[in-house]
């Protein structure tokens, strides 16, 4: 088989370890999560930029050989895009995200234009077959039930650019410099390692997301296959014995990435200690906690643009009666009231009290109770 030096290796494919001289085939599988080898062929003034394997960002330059996976995008505020029904070399496909997710584009973007256009060279080749992203996945766990699983504190949002991932950096940021053993996962959306560096950088010790899983994107999973996927990363958060497991669900409550079915699913409801729920405006705030409330899900704690005024806090507050908190203005009392709600001791070991709080009002460091 025909080898290849490459320029660029996708993030979307981090977990693979790939080398820049590949083996690649000719023979080509149209499937979600196949390694996939283009050449760019076009150059863009916006969105032009890669996620490398390490989460640095690199201009693509025309001309340059990259590696990513295919995979499908349904975003609101971004491309639309499909995996193929075919593909051959020399077809051109686009690059539907940072991160390396390649598919065939069904529109434009008002404000990001078309995406970048690349050509097919091959698919990358491992032990005689076409590497896929679930070669290098973490163990499937299909039940929760018998390990030792923390409280969980669930983010969801009504849409992307709600608040979601800066709400979890700040949450993790104000836990873990108290002490806390703070680890975070993203469950929805499309494959970029931004969000989980985010939380990295703000103090998480372990971090997991659908992408090590095996999935490019979770946009048109079936809902077992969701509940499936945020079983794997919980438990895999879970080692570690962490204080808390912060869980993002990417895109919104509505929409195709398959937010709705972790949110329903009985054994994660279990285990969900807190819901915080990020909204860019009023309107969505309502619409959405309605829209929960009809499916028998609560919202503790609302945070998001929604929450950037004293006009939308006291409108959440009275007329939905949520604890509205903005994460970019009070980020000390958005992490005490979390902690309040974990029930995080002041003692190691310690569950239900704040008492023995430091100067900036946290608790002192703690922990999880001992193991019975």
């Amino acid at each position: 088989m025909p080898r290849i030096r490459v320029q660029k290796i996708a993030s979307v494919v981090y977990r693979l370890n790939l080398r820049k001289e590949l083996e690649i085939t000719e023979e080509l599988e149209s499937a979600p999560g196949n390694v996939i080898v283009v050449r760019a062929l076009s150059e863009k003034r916006v969105y032009n930029d890669l996620e490398l394997e390490n989460g640095r960002l690199s201009r693509i330059s025309r001309g340059d050989i990259i590696v990513g996976a295919l995979g499908r995008r349904r975003a609101l505020q971004g491309f639309v895009g499909e995996v193929p029904k075919t593909v051959r070399v020399g077809d051109t496909l686009q690059l539907l995200n940072m991160g390396g997710v390649i598919g065939r584009s069904r529109s434009f973007h008002k404000d990001l234009g078309q995406p970048a256009v690349v050509e097919v060279l091959g698919m990358a080749v491992r032990d005689g077959r076409i590497a896929n992203l679930r070669d290098a996945a973490i163990p499937n766990v299909e039940a929760l039930a018998g390990r030792d699983i923390p409280p969980l504190v669930v983010v969801s949002g009504t849409c992307m650019n709600s608040g979601k991932t800066f709400v979890c950096s700040q949450l993790i940021q104000e836990l873990s410099k108290q002490g806390r053993s703070v680890h975070g996962g993203k469950l929805s959306g499309v494959a970029c390692r931004r969000d989980t560096i985010s939380m990295e950088d703000h103090g998480a010790m372990r971090t997991s997301s659908f992408i090590d899983v095996g999935y490019s994107s979770t946009a048109g999973l079936a809902p077992e296959a969701m509940v499936g996927l945020a079983r794997s990363v919980t438990a895999y958060l879970a080692e570690g014995d962490p204080d808390v497991i912060f869980l993002e669900l990417g895109d919104g409550i509505i929409g195709d990435y398959g937010v709705l079915p972790m949110l329903q699913d009985p054994e994660l409801s279990s285990l969900r200690k807190v819901h915080i729920f990020c909204a860019g405006d009023l309107v969505g705030a309502w619409g959405g906690h309605r829209f929960l409330a009809d499916r028998g899900i609560s919202i503790d704690l609302v945070s998001g643009p929604a929450t950037d005024s004293a006009v939308g806090v006291e409108y959440i507050e009275s007329a939905l009666g949520v604890t509205a908190i903005n994460a970019r203005l009070n980020p000390e009392r958005l992490g005490e009231e979390l902690a309040r709600r974990l029930g995080l001791g002041s003692e190691p070991g310690a569950v239900g009290d704040l008492g023995g709080a430091d100067a900036t009002g946290w608790p002192g460091r703690g922990g999880r109770p001992a193991k019975a």
